[in-house]
């Protein structure tokens, strides 16, 4: 078992030096929390500004719907060949929240391990929030890139892609996509994570390579 779940702690190590292993569990399980917190927020938000909208209208994105003037977005988008937002990444939302909770669990589970296989189980909650973004960039593009072309307004609009961060314009309308709380929760998760396995690494290490070189010298000293 010690193969797979690493070095247990001696009793009298843990006396002396409880902060530090009490550190990297702290900030794992901090880290599950944040994440899993941010299943019930969204994630992303989008403001398009448009003549006929002075307040603009506004899209919320949850890891497994979205929300707001979605109907109206997509009657504008109509016009310029854009398929609708809801046909958009439908297997990633139904198996978002699902997956989000997994990697939640492993980073748990991360707390139990004491050697190198701790960082298999919660690197990906870490890429978690760059993920999500390259997928919505990705769907963006698809749909920016694959306008109908017989939409009414399709000969006077090009090919584009809608940026997932920042502003960007198409025609006469203005998109302005900002992070939501979701997604800043999912990122601080991914930063404790990282801190959680340098501090991991320093406290667990010394151990591991104390186990390695024990049996050596029990066999050398049988040897001998």
């Amino acid at each position: 078992m010690q193969n797979i779940l690493g070095p247990r702690i001696p009793a009298d190590e843990w006396q002396r030096r409880r902060s530090r292993y009490l550190l990297p569990t702290l900030l794992l399980m901090l880290a599950a929390i944040l994440l899993a917190a941010s299943i019930f927020t969204p994630y992303w938000r989008m403001t398009l500004h448009a003549p006929q909208y002075p307040k603009g209208l506004h899209v919320q994105a949850y890891l497994n719907r979205l929300t707001g003037d979605v109907h109206e977005i997509d009657g504008l988008n109509h016009y310029i060949g854009m398929r609708p937002l809801e046909e958009a990444a439908r297997l990633e939302r139904s198996l978002a929240i699902m997956m989000t909770s997994v990697l939640a669990l492993l980073l748990i589970g991360a707390i139990f391990i004491h050697n190198r296989w701790a960082a298999l189980l919660a690197l990906p909650a870490a890429l978690f929030p760059a993920g999500f973004l390259v997928d919505l960039h990705l769907w963006m593009a698809h749909f920016g890139q694959n306008l109908d072309p017989h939409a009414p307004l399709s000969s006077s609009v090009k090919p584009f892609v809608p940026p997932v961060l920042g502003e960007g314009k198409v025609g006469q309308f203005t998109t302005v996509a900002l992070p939501d709380t979701g997604l800043i929760l999912a990122a601080v998760a991914a930063l404790l994570v990282l801190a959680a396995l340098w501090f991991h690494r320093a406290a667990y290490k010394p151990l591991v390579d104390q186990n390695i070189e024990s049996p050596a010298i029990g066999a050398n000293n049988h040897e001998a």
